[in-house]
């Protein structure tokens, strides 16, 4: 995942983490989807840049990826129940957030993984999600897991509440992202979390 700022004259700044800043416009690329997060007094001019060099960078793929608009307080789906995180710094570049072709990728993935190659940090992550999705847990369990992950992840060795993981769970819950979808987001957190101790 890569994120950039967009500044007055269109310029796009690499940034590790996002302010939600009113004033601001962000574009936060997973490969997949290029989401452009435009703050409420952000000025009409920085938009419609940002959303010029979205298209931009979109024309250079080879692979076109879905473009999304998040206006300042109508943020949904995946992005949504992954904003707390985006405000943390971000060490390196994170995985995709968004996964629309899963079943695929977890067949490329184990014929990778049958004909001995390393996996990358993607493809665990695809296991990883693929192992939940076999499991056919409730999606309300799921947005539990997701929201006990993300706060472990805000706070680190921090105790946390039952009521600060319901508070986040419903938050995750009215977000509207799809279950293939949260599987992968907890399966990143694990990840990321196991490779950060």
């Amino acid at each position: 995942m890569r994120l950039f700022s967009v500044s007055e004259n269109g310029a796009l700044r690499k940034v590790n983490k996002i302010d939600f800043n009113e004033n601001k416009v962000y574009l936060v690329d997973d490969f997949k989807t290029l989401y452009l997060w435009n703050g409420s007094k952000a000025s009409k001019k920085k938009k419609d840049l940002g959303l010029k060099r979205a298209k931009n960078l979109n024309s250079k793929r080879e692979k076109p990826a879905n473009i999304e608009i998040m206006d300042q307080g109508e943020e949904y789906g995946a992005f949504l129940a992954t904003m707390d995180i985006l405000r943390q710094e971000i060490k390196g570049e994170m995985p995709q957030v968004k996964r629309n072709e899963l079943e695929l990728e977890i067949e490329n993935t184990l014929e990778l993984v049958d004909a001995g190659l390393e996996m990358d940090l993607e493809a665990e992550i695809t296991l990883g999600a693929h192992e939940l999705l076999a499991q056919k847990r409730p999606y309300a369990e799921l947005c539990r897991e997701l929201a006990e992950l993300q706060i472990k992840f805000l706070m680190g060795k921090k105790k946390i509440t039952e009521k600060e993981i319901e508070k986040k769970k419903e938050e995750i819950f009215q977000s509207s992202a799809t279950y293939d979808e949260l599987c992968w987001l907890i399966a990143e957190l694990n990840i990321l979390m196991k490779k950060n101790h």
